[in-house]
């Protein structure tokens, strides 16, 4: 099964369809032209989630990840649904919208590739 962020989790959360992956994040504002920040965090289906730069929720943000199987980074806008305080910091939690259908059948097939532990790299 896919490892899962834990300090990142909470009971809503716990009950999700698709699974969490860990995952490099390049995130900042949307229509922002300053730089991303890395943040270590997580990725599944429908978004994704880190450790640091707790923005309010509502705040729509641009996040960039490079998965194996696609040549060029995937570029995701999102909306931050929940910021809480961990233990390491404020985590966020985003979903994507308006995800192209060729970025989400690539994270699913990363997701199934993770789960079943045949990721390329």
């Amino acid at each position: 099964m896919a490892e899962r962020n834990d300090s990142m989790s909470d009971k809503a959360e716990d009950r999700r369809d698709s699974p969490r992956v860990p995952m490099r994040l390049k995130v900042r504002r949307e229509d922002s032209s300053g730089d991303f920040e890395q943040h270590e965090g997580d990725l599944s289906l429908g978004g994704c989630a880190w450790q640091g730069a707790g923005w309010e929720q509502g705040t729509r943000v641009e996040v960039r990840f490079h998965l194996p199987i696609l040549p060029d980074e995937v570029v995701a806008k999102g909306e931050v649904l929940h910021v809480a305080q961990g233990a390491n910091g404020p985590a966020a939690r985003v979903r994507f919208v308006d995800l192209p259908v060729e970025s989400e059948l690539a994270i699913a097939r990363h997701l199934d590739e993770v789960q079943r532990g045949t990721v390329r790299s």
